[in-house]
């Protein structure tokens, strides 16, 4: 049998990492299409079957071996505790899960709410989507040991309540977290870009307990069959090759004869470049990729020694050379 037939099962997130990650798609020369319509959109490549899917019930499906590849965040990762094998850091969505409380409370960390609370003899009251983080920050904290011991902090969903501390309780809670304070909750713990919302809404964030970025992530016993790895592979290739394009910049330069070999020797940043004689003799062009940090730090020593710049965005760098022993698929 051909494994021309075969699919491999990709779960795209949605919501917030949704826009990038058609973005990202997008400039590796995949064609999404449908998106809009259906949750089994259309994509370019036969040998890929999309779905959409929440980016909290990815990291379980993928784990399960329901998806065989999927695109969601760290932290969710980390929330559901799913065993999974993560290809590669995305690089974007990125966000911070931190604690935050109201302005008008007088504590700069959650250990100053609790020794304050367990005086005066009161519950702790944290709403937070992220249940299991927030259940493992509030055990790491010094001042929990010190009050609670070992005592599991009391998770309190519509459904079911579990942990054997009411004296910290943590709520789900289904959005819009940042609106819990002061009435319904005590402290929030929640997912930030900037800090924005949690401004606008009289909070003042305290503590980072994790940042999060988008990653690819798969089944680990999908990586035992050839066609599958390969193909996983080929996926890593080109969503690398976007994510690493976007920290580089392509410049073009000609320079004299003449000041060719000092423009090469004063820039140890042009790695490799390519060097090409001109049509007009004693001129030459070089060609190279280069971090985008350096462009500026080059630009004195390029307007002393060469001409017409020329300044690329590449949406591509493919690092093709490290699956260069990668075994052939199964014919």
């Amino acid at each position: 049998m051909s494994d021309t037939t075969r699919q491999l099962k990709l779960a795209l997130p949605k919501g917030s990492l949704e826009k990038a990650t058609f973005e990202i798609f997008q400039k590796a020369y995949y064609k999404i299409s449908g998106q809009d319509r259906t949750y089994r959109p259309y994509i370019s490549d036969p040998e890929i079957e999309l779905r959409i899917l929440r980016p909290q019930e990815i990291p379980v499906y993928v784990a399960d071996g329901v998806q065989d590849v999927g695109i969601t965040g760290i932290d969710w990762i980390k929330e559901t505790g799913a065993n999974v094998e993560r290809i590669i850091d995305l690089e974007y969505g990125k966000v911070k899960i931190v604690t935050a409380f109201p302005k008008s409370a007088p504590y700069e960390k959650a250990s100053e709410l609790l020794e304050d609370f367990w005086k005066k003899d009161k519950d702790v009251r944290v709403s937070a989507e992220y249940l299991n983080i927030t259940s493992e920050y509030l055990k790491s904290i010094p001042t929990y040991k010190k009050l609670f011991g070992k005592k599991e902090p009391m998770i309190i969903t519509p459904w079911w309540r579990k942990g054997d501390n009411p004296k910290a309780r943590i709520y789900l809670s289904f959005g819009a977290t940042e609106a819990k304070p002061p009435e319904i909750a005590d402290l929030i713990v929640d997912v930030t870009e900037t800090g924005t919302t949690l401004e606008q809404n009289n909070l003042r964030q305290a503590e980072t307990i994790m940042s999060s970025t988008a990653h690819l992530i798969t089944n680990k016993s999908v990586l035992k069959d050839p066609w599958m790895r390969e193909k996983i592979h080929d996926l890593k290739i080109m969503l690398s090759g976007v994510t690493e394009a976007q920290k580089k910049l392509h410049i073009f330069v000609n320079v004299r004869e003449e000041n060719l070999q000092r423009l090469l020797t004063e820039l140890v940043a042009l790695k490799r470049p390519t060097v090409s004689p001109l049509s007009e003799k004693g001129w030459y062009a070089v060609n190279t990729v280069i971090s985008r940090s350096e462009l500026l730090k080059m630009l004195p020593t390029l307007r002393k020694l060469a001409q017409g710049l020329v300044v690329h965005e590449p949406q591509q760098i493919l690092s093709l050379e490290q699956y260069s022993g990668a075994k052939e698929r199964d014919e």
